[in-house]
């Protein structure tokens, strides 16, 4: 589908086109502007870290919305030191072993990809293409150990009492870096662990270090040895200058005043001769009643793959383009998933014109965010179907948990989905069964009696009576009714005419059907289960 291309001086009316006018506004015209994440694979990449990761993406959709060519750029920080095995890892004491080494030295404990990184970078990996995140991956110990990064080492040891006194700028006199200090680090070439002290460097490309763990000294090439790396307060702008990273934004930790971004800012103009990208600062997520069945860590730990069991990819992207980034919000797995998903639909009826938005200001902001939470840039080829979510749980429950037996229910409807619009009803049916299962609260829950199945002896003879009459004077022609507001005005009258409150007969037709007090909203509830299997639930009344 052909995009319309934004202009440039167009007003913006989401945050991510803000900051796209912003990056071509301070970094000017170019070829190509690159925009920068990454993250340490140091432990489950969770939903957190996800927020930098579709940040960057909603702001990269921004600008080729305005015509740029951007190159999209995520880092694996492999060849950090694996400092701390987390709570909710198996095989403890063996990764125990590792700590110091590199986190890519580190074997996997499921036994299942080359490496401990390795398998946490392939989770992502695998789950950022459903939600439409496409980055290119580069990986931090592949480019330490081919060397690439060779003469930004050399150019931070040349500048180390300039780079000494950056880092020093924002610290109070206890915390200033004391004697001798490296701006480089070295994994033992025998042991691999980090262990190690400098004992000098010659100059030009020769650091000789020892190693406190196994007693190796040695002296290696930065041209040839891949056991060096800068240190991450200089790591970082080294590789803003070595990527020309124009956008790269950061957590509210680096953000801090006289923080690593300050710090790194400094770094990257005064010894990498390169302006610091333009970026913003993002706010934490709190999880609300998260599902049982997941790992957890210390600190509840939820990844991308787990919130797309609740949230269709479309929703999760909403989540995120919904929301600016300096706002911290909470991700909920309760009640509020109905109310999310509420909203979502709101959204796109006001995008398709199918609702009317408040004023064209309005218009143009739900619509932006709408376009930015599709998987696929722009607006859809086709107009969605909607099913409430609400109401798609409780047709997927009256079906026993078959979602294919629900949606055909569904599409033999006048006004039900085409064939092509099915496949997205499937994925939300496929978050609907989840949550129903895993994480709604069980008042939520129900399942049908079975046709035959003994009567409810927790009812009255009164409230039988009622039941009777609700299955021979509305259940055997509820055809007839064509919305839930006619139907329930029958109901009604049918309590009216037993001689009892209307939400008695709620009740009773509840303990009558699915064992319950309370249940989904009973005409609507009534009217959309087959006929033969009420009458047959009934039939023992």
């Amino acid at each position: 589908m052909i995009q319309v291309i934004m202009q440039k001086n167009e007003k913006a009316v989401h945050w991510a086109d803000e900051y796209a006018q912003k990056i071509v506004r301070e970094k000017g015209e170019k070829e190509v502007y690159t925009c920068a994440s990454g993250i340490t694979p140091s432990g489950t990449v969770h939903i957190g870290n996800f927020r930098e990761i579709i940040s960057v993406e909603l702001v990269v959709r921004a600008l080729r919305d305005l015509g740029k060519n951007v190159r999209f750029i995520y880092s694996w920080d492999e060849y950090d030191v694996f400092r701390k095995v987390p709570a909710n890892m198996p095989k403890q004491d063996e990764l125990a072993k590792y700590l110091r080494f590199p986190i890519t030295l580190v074997p996997d404990p499921w036994e299942r990809d080359s490496s401990y990184a390795r398998h946490h970078e392939v989770d992502i990996e695998q789950s950022l293409p459903l939600v439409g995140i496409h980055p290119e991956y580069l990986y931090q110990a592949a480019n330490y150990r081919a060397f690439k990064y060779a003469e930004g080492m050399r150019r931070a040891l040349e500048k180390k009492e300039h780079l000494k006194n950056i880092l020093d700028k924002f610290r109070d006199e206890d915390h200033k870096i004391q004697g001798e200090w490296w701006p480089i680090s070295v994994f033992c070439e025998k042991c691999n662990k980090d262990e190690t002290g400098i004992d000098g460097w010659d100059g030009e490309w020769g650091i000789s270090y020892n190693c406190d763990s196994c007693g190796n000294a040695e002296t290696v090439d930065l041209r040839s040895s891949g056991a060096v790396k800068l240190l991450w307060r200089v790591d970082w702008p080294m590789r803003w200058e070595y990527e020309k990273v124009d956008f790269e934004p950061a957590g509210k930790e680096h953000h801090s005043a006289g923080g690593s971004f300050d710090t790194a800012r400094l770094v990257c103009k005064d010894v990498y001769d390169w302006d610091a990208p333009v970026s913003f600062r993002y706010d934490f997520i709190s999880l609300k009643g998260s599902p049982g069945k997941m790992s957890s860590s210390k600190g509840q730990v939820v990844n991308l793959t787990e919130v797309l069991r609740v949230y269709t990819p479309e929703l999760t992207r909403y989540l995120f383009a919904g929301t600016r980034p300096n706002t911290e919000f909470t991700i909920s797995f309760d009640l509020d998933v109905i109310k999310i998903y509420e909203d979502y639909d709101k959204t796109e009826r006001i995008a398709w014109k199918m609702e009317e938005a408040k004023d064209e200001t309005v218009y143009l902001k739900e619509k932006r965010i709408y376009e930015l939470s599709q998987v696929e840039p722009g607006m859809p080829a086709i107009k969605p179907f909607q099913v409430p979510f609400r109401h798609l749980c409780n047709l997927i429950q009256i079906a026993d948990g078959d979602i294919d037996k629900a949606l055909e229910g569904l599409a033999a409807l006048p006004d039900g989905p085409g064939t092509e619009q099915l496949p997205p009803l499937k994925t939300r049916g496929l978050c609907a069964k989840y949550w129903v299962d895993e994480c709604a609260p069980e008042d939520f829950r129900f399942k049908l009696k079975a046709p035959g199945e003994e009567a409810s002896s927790e009812l009255s003879a009164g409230e039988k009576a009622a039941i009777v009459s609700l299955r021979d004077n509305l259940i055997a022609c509820i055809e007839n009714y064509n919305d839930d507001k006619s139907c329930a005005a029958a109901i009604y009258k049918i309590a009216e005419d037993a001689g009892m409150e209307g939400k008695d007969l709620f009740r009773a037709a509840y303990r009558a059907l699915i064992g319950k007090d309370q249940g989904p909203r009973l005409a609507n509830f009534l009217r959309s289960i087959d006929k033969e299997r009420l009458l047959g639930i009934l039939a023992v009344y």
